[in-house]
């Protein structure tokens, strides 16, 4: 098992008051599982997903990652297991636009610590996976919006992480654009990569094996497994 939570939860404090955006969230994945995690706006999908990226502490709860509990470990620690196990896709890339592509992909074992030799020929190795070894020397400014997300899933690959998050990564994106992100997604998941991509498109989370659905900070109980 990868991901075990049990009755997980994630309170926020707002002055005197709480939202309350996890309620006792349990859920377990397998190494290999390709998840989408769908529901309504202020679901709390986001919030499950930073608690799966050690991105934030749960309130309440546990949290085994590859069988260690991360939801008691310092922040270094947190920190460490963030940069090398697990592989983040956002929306908005996060890439760093004065650096070209390949400087960016060379962050991810940069922050990890990696000095090892191979990085580079590594990252390039991704870059070239996901179509862009053609514009490895190239800046942001100088891609389209589907190439930045390209060198971005290039990126969270360069560590080989235990765990890829995807958080609305087609949603910057034109229909024809996304559909060639989420071909990457289905070559990655059927060479054997665990998933989990947070979206509101019904269409998109198709694409993934498995839907969890959030209502209100639970689970929908109809969909759990």
């Amino acid at each position: 098992m990868l991901i075990h939570t049990e009755n997980i939860s994630r309170t926020y404090r707002m002055g005197t008051g709480e939202i309350r955006a996890l309620r006792s969230v349990s859920v377990d994945i397998e190494k290999g599982e390709f998840a989408a995690i769908t529901g309504p706006s202020g679901a709390g999908k986001s919030t499950l997903m930073h608690v799966l990226g050690c991105l934030e502490r749960p309130s309440e709860g546990t949290y085994l990652l590859d069988g260690r509990d991360v939801s008691r470990m310092s922040d270094d620690e947190l920190s460490a297991v963030r940069s090398r196990r697990i592989g983040f896709v956002f929306q908005s890339y996060n890439l760093v636009h004065q650096l070209s592509v390949l400087d960016n992909v060379m962050l991810a074992p940069f922050f990890a610590r990696d000095h090892s030799r191979g990085t580079k020929a590594r990252c390039m190795e991704m870059i070239e996976m996901v179509g862009l070894r053609d514009r490895a020397t190239h800046r942001p400014a100088e891609l389209s919006g589907g190439e930045i997300q390209r060198a971005a899933i290039a990126r969270a690959l360069a560590n080989d992480p235990l765990l890829l998050l995807a958080d609305e990564p087609t949603g910057n994106l034109d229909t024809e654009t996304g559909d060639g992100i989420m071909r990457i997604f289905d070559d990655l998941h059927a060479a054997g990569r665990t998933i989990i991509m947070v979206t509101h498109d019904p269409r998109i989370a198709d694409r993934a094996r498995r839907r969890i659905r959030l209502v209100d900070g639970k689970m929908d109980e109809g969909m759990k497994r």
